[in-house]
């Protein structure tokens, strides 16, 4: 029945089925062919979300809202473009740098497209760039969000696999900073190439750009400093994270007006409610696959690579990137995990660094056609047609998965992971 039970699923993914209603539907049906009992549907749903970790995952999402709608993301473009525009490509380089700070905000790739993307987009196209290229780089960028920390991806990652939240964020700094340096890498050469690009004249209200930024700067330190000087927890920390939004936007920036609030809550819900119910389906599609032996056959046949644990690595990586250009990475996380772990402690491998490796792999996915949801947002942002940032995001693609080689194989990068 395992065999069916994919076999359902890929069916109706075929169908544009969306990915929670095919989770559920294919294991739903193995349940109710193989008389598993309708009674383990409603008790793994809601033990799928019932977890004190997730929590963090709809606070995470409203802090980006509210950071979003205070303006912080604007403030920090013109901060960034004035201390990198006297480089000809110095546009190219602010959108990346945008994107690894945003990413330290939302969590989200599609939502630190759709906050950038506005402003970086037409800013690069009124500097020469091509609209194709400067809506891919934001795309690119807005991959590191889900591998520097507070990821949504790392959180459901850990959770899975039993690691400490906190370690897999930090874990995730290094990787999101090399990351980011390969994409700059690949934008710079790109734009020398074409001859894109102009010089910005230095502004002579530098200072006043900087305490502008300056709240929003301090949001990653707020977050990630009280979670690792122990101040509170990684779901603590995304609720802090909202009110310290909530404070900058309506009594600093002025931005936000109260009246705004329940706008807010709904946006950050609906976000909040498409993750949460591909967990609760995903997490029964998982029971499911493991009832039928499915999760056990296939830790058997990846056992049989023990031997070879570097092209097992390969092997894997292949793996995950054809995921991740077809599915989400909740959904994948759910998918192979349970066959996965088993083999990681098999064969000793960490699986904090695993879960980096798993997870770049899936930040990859995001600007992977035919799916990569973020190139869908950047069209959907700039009004170009799709095609149109598919043929100029190869380079980004290929520095990116220069980035997952590195991490995977070169051993001084693995011993750095706690």
């Amino acid at each position: 029945m395992g065999i069916l039970l994919v076999a359902i699923f890929l069916t109706l993914l075929l169908l544009r089925v969306p990915v929670a209603a095919a989770l559920g539907t294919s294991a739903v049906a193995i349940i109710a062919w193989g008389g598993l009992g309708f009674q383990v549907v409603s008790f793994n749903f809601q033990a799928g979300i019932a977890k004190f970790p997730l929590l963090a995952i709809p606070f995470f999402i409203l802090a980006g809202v509210v950071m979003d709608r205070a303006g912080i993301a604007e403030r920090l473009v013109r901060l960034l473009l004035a201390l990198v525009g006297g480089w000809r490509a110095g546009a190219a380089v602010a959108a990346v740098l945008a994107g690894m700070f945003w990413g330290a905000i939302s969590g989200s790739g599609p939502a630190t497209v759709a906050a950038l993307g506005g402003i970086l987009i037409p800013m690069m196209v009124r500097q020469g760039y091509a609209p194709g290229f400067a809506g891919g780089l934001v795309a690119a960028s807005a991959e590191l969000s889900i591998v520097i920390p507070p990821s949504i991806a790392l959180i459901i990652y850990a959770t899975l696999a039993s690691t400490s939240i906190a370690q897999q964020f930090w874990a995730g700094i290094l990787p999101g900073l090399l990351m980011g340096g390969a994409l700059g890498v690949a934008a710079v050469l790109v734009v020398r190439a074409r001859g894109w690009g102009q010089r910005q004249k230095p502004p002579a209200s530098l200072g006043r750009l900087f305490l502008e930024a300056f709240p929003g700067l301090l949001t990653p330190l707020v977050i990630l400093g009280g979670i690792y000087g122990g101040v509170f927890t990684p779901t603590e920390a995304a609720a802090v994270g909202v009110f310290w939004g909530l404070l900058v936007g309506l009594f600093v920036y002025r931005t936000l007006q109260l009246k705004e609030l329940p706008s807010l809550l709904v946006e950050a819900g609906v976000s909040s409610a498409v993750v949460m119910a591909i967990v609760a389906w995903a997490g029964l599609f998982a029971w499911t696959a493991d009832t039928v032996g499915l999760v056990n056959a296939f830790s058997q046949a990846l056992l049989e690579w023990e031997e070879n644990p570097l092209l097992l690595l390969a092997f894997l990586n292949l793996f995950w990137l054809a995921l991740g250009m077809l599915l989400d990475a909740v959904s994948i996380y759910y998918l192979t995990l349970p066959a996965l772990l088993p083999v990681m402690t098999h064969l000793g491998w960490d699986p904090v660094w695993m879960g980096i490796v798993m997870t770049v792999n899936m930040a990859i996915g995001q600007i992977t056609p035919p799916v990569a949801v973020n190139l869908f947002v950047s069209a959907r942002i700039s009004g170009l047609p799709i095609e149109q940032i598919w043929r100029e995001i190869w380079p980004f693609v290929l520095a990116s998965v220069l980035s997952l080689l590195l991490l995977t194989y070169w051993p001084w990068l693995k011993d750095l992971f706690p």
